[in-house]
């Protein structure tokens, strides 16, 4: 089902309503966020970002598994991108799964991206 065109929304709306999300995560308000994000990501399912972010949202929540399966499908989208990936590690240490999320933080510590290389080098020495 194509809801963008049953709605009868083009790129402007799809760009107000990720603004709109992306305030309220700047603001810490992640449960209202979390609304925008989820409405995205049933309105844009191919976007990786959108997916990528709720990841993150449940990851800065507190939940794991629904975080896991979030960035799962973002990686499904863009196999690559380093910040879901380091996103995806927080969540396999979140779950107690030590050996996964080493494995996949010490993968990163050789990311071009300092920022990335950084975090990811922080979370093997934390898990190791």
């Amino acid at each position: 089902m194509d809801w963008l065109e049953i709605l009868g929304w083009d790129q402007e709306e799809i760009d107000d309503l990720r603004s709109a999300g992306y305030s309220y995560i700047q603001q810490g308000v992640y449960d209202v966020a979390m609304k925008y994000y989820e409405a995205l990501t049933i309105l844009t399912p191919s976007n990786s970002f959108d997916t990528g972010t709720m990841g993150a949202l449940f990851l800065q929540m507190g939940n794991g598994l629904q975080a896991l399966d979030y960035i799962d499908r973002s990686l499904k989208i863009e196999p690559e991108n380093p910040e879901v990936r380091l996103n995806r590690a927080k969540a396999l240490f979140m779950l107690g799964y030590r050996r996964q999320g080493l494995l996949q933080a010490m993968e990163l510590e050789k990311c071009e991206d300092e920022h990335i290389a950084s975090q990811a080098a922080a979370l093997v020495l934390a898990y190791k």
